[in-house]
């Protein structure tokens, strides 16, 4: 359940004080740049993030959407659940999803969080950079999609920390009128603050994560090229002919930077893109399936329900319908050369 406590309207006021605390506590449907009517959630045309106060009093339901989310603890108790396991969540407790990761608040006594969401568009473009920069790389790329996270990554900011967190929220949120082309700057630097403060907080909890550090320009451009061409039937050789280098050696450069070899990791970025599909496209599922490279319909079904714990149909079923309801990852050892 999501309330909503409206202190004053400013809607019309200059811009150029909005770096003041927001005017509304708890946002309600109507603030928000996404439509929540049809289908999954999703941004609006011109969005470039968004970041607003919630408060669940008792639970929120399982859902999905296609942008990255970031939700802060900042009062109150719950339990957050998703594929990756349930934990608690209490003031100081950091949770960021990648797009198409399903997730739902359980057991809540008025937890209140801030959630920042920017989409899988400004990530991949204005925010590229941020792959090849340790701390954010980790945060937002190679840290979610370690295996046993499933595009999940949670830890915990301490008070000073939260503090700033909260400091650059607000100014986000109190920009969220403002015109879109007069202020993308301020948006993108606020948004860069942000991340800087999550990805420090990012790597104390996690110092000995192997994916964290910045990876080789090899594995940065095998990245890429996987990313750009995901129907192609990938195998660990045309990838290292690519790269011009030998398929063992890849395959250590890789793991040692995100801690998965290259077929995990394009299997990782083949389910999220099918689960964008899913969501915001009416193409059948074999057709999606043959979009991100799986064209064997058993194949990719065993690999979106490894992924995502559903079935691919279910996933798309059962998403859809909450959505209807609720308006508001000689060779030598261990390698071999099948289609990744």
């Amino acid at each position: 359940m999501l309330c909503r406590q409206k202190k004053r309207t400013r809607r019309d006021g200059p811009c150029s004080a909005a770096y003041g605390r927001d005017v509304v506590k708890y946002m309600g449907e109507e603030d928000m740049p996404m439509d929540v009517n049809h289908g999954p959630m999703h941004f609006t045309e011109g969005t470039l993030a968004y970041a607003g106060m919630h408060l669940h009093v008792d639970g929120h339901p399982a859902h999905t959407h296609r942008f990255v989310e970031i939700a802060f603890a900042v009062g109150g108790h719950g339990t957050h659940d998703c594929l990756a396991g349930r934990h608690d969540m209490t003031p100081g407790d950091v949770v960021l999803l990648r797009p198409g990761v399903w997730h739902a608040y359980e057991g809540c006594r008025r937890l209140e969080l801030y959630n920042c969401c920017f989409s899988n568009e400004l990530l991949h473009r204005e925010l590229a950079w941020t792959r090849e920069d340790p701390l954010l790389g980790y945060l937002l790329w190679s840290g979610p999609y370690a295996a046993p996270r499933r595009g999940v990554l949670a830890f915990r900011l301490g008070d000073a920390a939260l503090a700033r967190c909260v400091t650059h929220l607000e100014a986000i949120t109190a920009l969220r009128y403002c015109p879109q082309d007069r202020y993308r700057g301020d948006v993108l630097g606020l948004l860069s603050l942000l991340l800087g403060e999550l990805g420090r907080g990012a790597a104390t909890a996690a110092a000995d994560d192997p994916a964290q550090g910045r990876p080789h320009p090899a594995v940065r451009r095998a990245m890429r090229l996987l990313e750009a061409d995901l129907a192609r039937p990938w195998t660990l050789t045309a990838l290292a002919e690519e790269l011009h280098l030998a398929p063992a050696y890849l395959v250590r450069l890789f793991k040692d930077a995100t801690g998965l070899p290259p077929k995990a990791y394009l299997a990782q970025v083949r389910a999220e893109h099918a689960a964008v599909l899913l969501l915001h496209s009416d193409d059948p599922v074999t057709t999606i399936g043959r979009a991100v490279g799986w064209p064997d319909q058993n194949y990719f079904a065993r690999r979106f329900k490894a992924h995502y714990g559903l079935s691919a149909t279910t996933y798309r079923k059962r998403f859809a319908a909450w959505a209807a309801t609720h308006q508001p990852g000689a060779l030598g050892p261990g390698f071999d050369d099948t289609a990744i």
